[in-house]
């Protein structure tokens, strides 16, 4: 494959637009870890404040994610998007504008980011459904895998970037430019064209409780699609425990590592993502999940790393192969979603994943908190990382998950909304509607 033909993707306009929209906000992304946890830590310098702006946005998104899925697929996901900018784009400037004027408090910032942690439930679903309606079937990994490149990129320099205006500005001014992105990407959006709901979509909308219900049984009828989440909702908590808890933990402890060095293995990891997403532009995978699940298990490197071997070297070399690994499970999964899915449901399953996936994240959390307090972190971190291993490779014993292959065609539609009219034209003619983004 030619490399021009890697960016094949980026020749179809709306693609085009909607790239640029996605890196756009992305760069202002990245950078809010960073300056929120030093604004919080400005007004209130203890690991309780952090916990409770971070855990009250987590909740947020959570109790709205179901929500965010039936809104998604009901409406235009681009006007969804937009007007969850618009949101973004408000909250960030006001809490930016608090910051730098000095009046911010611990309450204004907590109800802020418990605002954000809600339109992140809308955000994320709308986002899932677009890809397919805006670039060609044969290009959706090729797609999935240009906007992973784009993303990985900016979690190497975003943190970066951030930390200098920390110090240069403060983080006030880092939250302004997070705002700013999200003006710029709304007005990108606008070149972004989708077809509108047919009439006959209209008039077979149901109530928000059977939406809901019927996102429910597209996904538990997708045996590969349940086994995967429930495998991820168990490591996830396994890895937001020994990376996100005893991580930084032995980082600080060991003299091989410090802070400064655990800064920079958590670089490394982005720096394998990106190299893996340059050769997952040229490279298909026959079997998507086959792939992602057996190389999912990289992850578990720098967990047992952590434990046996705390030294920056060795370390951050796991860290790398876990990004690269992990590029493999996304764009697989991303990709299985957008081809295998109907796109008039692809939303509401897509909250289900999240839902599925990030719920289990705060309970590892503490769990691991406790843990730490009664058990041999070394011996702790090794099991950890075998029991990931154990649990990755069970999903395998799934044959829905080895054998699911790439669709060559569209999903079938769910039974209650089939009908003649599966799509309407839009501002550049019919478009097909496939599995979403």
């Amino acid at each position: 494959m030619k490399v021009q033909e890697s960016f094949g993707a980026l020749t179809d306009r709306r693609f085009a637009w909607y790239f640029t929209a996605r890196t756009v906000s992305t760069a202002g992304h990245v950078m809010v870890p960073v300056a929120l946890a030093f604004a919080v830590l400005h007004i209130d310098q203890s690991a309780a404040a952090l916990a409770q702006v971070l855990g009250v946005r987590t909740l947020t998104m959570v109790v709205f994610l179901l929500v965010g899925g039936v809104v998604a697929d009901r409406f235009s996901r681009i006007v969804v998007l937009q007007v969850s900018h618009v949101l973004t784009f408000v909250t960030q400037a006001l809490a930016a504008t608090l910051i730098i004027s000095g009046h911010a408090t611990l309450t204004q910032l907590t109800v802020i980011e418990g605002v954000n942690g809600a339109v992140a439930a809308f955000t994320m679903p709308a986002m899932m459904g677009i890809v397919p309606l805006v670039v060609d079937r044969a290009r959706l990994q090729q797609a999935n895998a240009l906007l992973s490149f784009s993303r990985s990129g900016l979690a190497i320099i975003g943190p970066a970037v951030a930390g200098l205006l920390v110090v240069g500005v403060g983080p006030g001014w880092a939250l302004a430019v997070d705002a700013l992105t999200y003006a710029v990407a709304i007005v990108c959006l606008t070149r972004v064209g989708l077809p509108r709901p047919s009439d006959d979509t209209r008039s077979r909308r149901q109530s928000m409780v059977r939406e809901l219900r019927e996102g429910w049984s597209e996904f538990t009828r997708r045996e590969w699609l349940w086994v995967v989440v429930l495998a991820f909702g168990l490591t996830n908590a396994i890895h937001a425990g020994v990376i996100g808890v005893l991580g930084p933990l032995v980082a600080k402890s060991t003299e091989a590592i410090g802070e400064a060095g655990w800064g920079l293995v958590l670089s490394a990891e982005a720096v394998g993502t990106v190299l893996m997403t340059l050769v997952m532009l040229r490279l298909s995978l026959a079997h998507p999940l086959r792939a992602g699940m057996v190389a999912v298990c990289v992850l578990a490197v720098p967990m047992a790393l952590l434990g046996v071997a705390p030294a920056i070297v060795p370390v951050a070399v796991g860290f790398l192969l876990a990004g690269a690994a992990g590029e493999v499970f996304g764009v697989g999964w991303n990709t299985a979603l957008h081809e295998h899915v109907p796109v008039s449901v692809l939303s509401r399953v897509s909250s289900y994943d999240a839902l599925g996936s990030f719920v289990a994240i705060p309970i590892g959390t503490f769990l691991y908190g406790w843990l730490a307090t009664i058990a041999d972190l070394e011996t702790l971190m090794v099991v950890s990382a075998v029991v990931y291993v154990v649990i990755s490779l069970s999903a395998l014993l799934s044959r829905s998950v080895r054998d699911l292959g790439r669709a060559t065609e569209e999903p079938d539609e769910p039974t209650a909304r089939r009908g003649p009219a599966r799509g309407a034209p839009g501002p550049e003619g019919p478009v097909a509607v496939g599995p979403g983004s």
